[in-house]
């Protein structure tokens, strides 16, 4: 990380119409994140009912994508959001990632060589993530897995989050402020992902605010995307 002892970067799924106000956000607050898309989905019209409220999950346009994710970065989320470790083909699962790596890479204009695993509960398994790190251009990849602390991970191809906001901001807030205070030896990493749709469900976009406001402007922190803080500090 350059020489930085902190790092906080965030990574957001399905690349979905609120994606507009999620980065503004985070401009607003010098925040970098990773937003990982669906090529084959962008544009598609869509709602989901979690926790009975109605959501808008209609999908930003491919030609918004470029523009939108400025200065953040574009990830693999696989062509159409396919769980990868429901299916037992190799070469349907490197299609997946790979296909929507290429036409990711030309809607924004550089290679995009990170990922995070579609779906919920278990959406990955060993092989999979073994057939992606060998079989594609891929260099890293989330899980859905938590766990709830900071530790600059080896394995790049099952990487576990700090937090999910979409379930738990108590405890994302409670980990904010145990990373304001901590003074560390080795590099740690605040590393937090969601959907920014979900702020919509009970409307806490200000409380996400005042998250962002509290963790920003330390100049003991370094706020970068996945890329930066996992590749490109290698």
């Amino acid at each position: 990380m350059n020489g930085w002892k902190k790092a906080l970067t965030f990574s957001y799924d399905d690349g979905v119409l609120q994606d507009r106000r999620m980065v503004a956000l985070l401009n607003k607050y010098g925040m970098k994140a990773t937003f990982n898309l669906n090529s084959e989905l962008l544009g598609q019209e869509e709602y989901l009912i979690r926790e009975g409220v109605k959501v808008n999950h209609t999908k930003v346009a491919a030609k918004e994508v470029r523009g939108l994710y400025k200065g953040h970065e574009i990830a693999v989320h696989t062509l159409r959001h396919t769980n990868l470790s429901r299916i037992t083909d190799t070469a349907t699962i490197i299609r997946q990632v790979e296909s929507d790596r290429e036409n990711l890479s030309c809607l924004a204009g550089y290679p995009v060589v990170g990922m995070a695993y579609p779906g919920g509960g278990v959406n990955y398994t060993e092989k999979v993530a073994e057939l992606i790190k060998n079989c594609t251009k891929i260099k890293y990849a989330r899980t859905t897995i938590c766990n709830y602390g900071f530790e600059k991970q080896r394995d790049l191809f099952q990487l576990k989050p700090s937090v999910y906001h979409g379930i738990d901001m108590e405890k994302m807030f409670d980990l904010g402020r145990k990373f304001l205070e901590m003074k560390p030896d080795s590099p740690q990493i605040f590393y937090i992902w969601g959907h920014s749709y979900e702020l919509d469900i009970h409307d806490t976009w200000s409380e996400f605010e005042r998250f962002l406001e509290m963790l920003s402007g330390n100049k003991d922190i370094f706020y970068g995307t996945n890329r930066e803080i996992l590749l490109d500090s290698l």
